[in-house]
C-alpha cells in the first residue's frame, strides 16, 4: 500500500502545462477520453495507452463521471502507473457526456491513480469537486486565455480555501 499524506496533496503540484489541453477537438466521450488519454501519454506519465483508456472507459461504463455544471472527471486506479496523474481539458463546443443535468461538458479533469492508492485518489476527486462546484468558477476557467491563467487560478483557489 502506498502511504500519501492525501491532505498535503495539492492539484497545483500535480497538474502542469504538458498535462493541459485548452482546446479539445473530441465531439463525443470517446473521443474527448482519446485525448485526455494522449495527453498524459504524451507527457510520459504513463507509457500504455490502451490500458488508461480502458480503465477509463470501464469506469465510465459504470456511470458517468460528468458531475454536471459542464464538468466531468473521468477517472481510474491502475496497476500500471506508480504516482498519480491529473490532466485538464477544455472543449469550447462541449459535448455530450452523459450528464446528469443533460447540459453539454466542457471542462475535463482526469485523474489516474496507481490501484493501491484508494484514499488519495477519492480525496483528490472531493478537491476537484470543490475546485468547481459552482458556475462562476466554471465561468473562470471557460474563459481562461492559457494555461498558465489554468494553473494560476488552481493554485490561487487552494490558498484561499485553507
Amino acid at each position: 500500500m502506498i502511504e500519501v499524506d492525501a491532505a498535503a496533496i495539492k492539484l497545483s503540484s500535480l497538474l502542469k502545462e504538458n498535462l493541459i489541453e485548452l482546446e479539445l477537438e473530441g465531439k463525443d466521450k470517446s473521443e474527448i477520453i482519446d485525448e485526455l488519454v494522449d495527453i498524459i501519454i504524451r507527457s510520459g506519465k504513463a507509457k500504455n495507452k490502451k490500458a488508461l483508456a480502458s480503465a477509463i472507459i470501464g469506469r465510465e461504463n459504470l456511470g458517468s463521471t460528468a458531475i454536471g455544471n459542464g464538468v466531468a472527471v473521468p477517472h481510474a486506479k491502475i496497476d500500471s502507473i506508480k504516482q498519480t496523474v491529473l490532466a485538464f481539458g477544455r472543449s469550447a463546443a462541449g459535448v455530450d457526456f452523459n450528464s446528469l443535468d443533460g447540459e453539454k461538458t466542457h471542462l475535463f479533469f482526469m485523474l489516474i491513480s496507481p490501484k493501491e492508492d484508494i484514499g488519495s485518489h477519492l480525496k483528490i476527486l472531493a478537491k476537484i469537486s470543490h475546485l468547481i462546484k459552482d458556475r462562476f468558477m466554471v465561468g473562470l476557467f471557460k474563459k481562461a486565455h492559457s494555461k498558465k491563467e489554468i494553473l494560476s487560478m488552481i493554485s490561487s483557489l487552494e490558498k484561499s480555501s485553507k
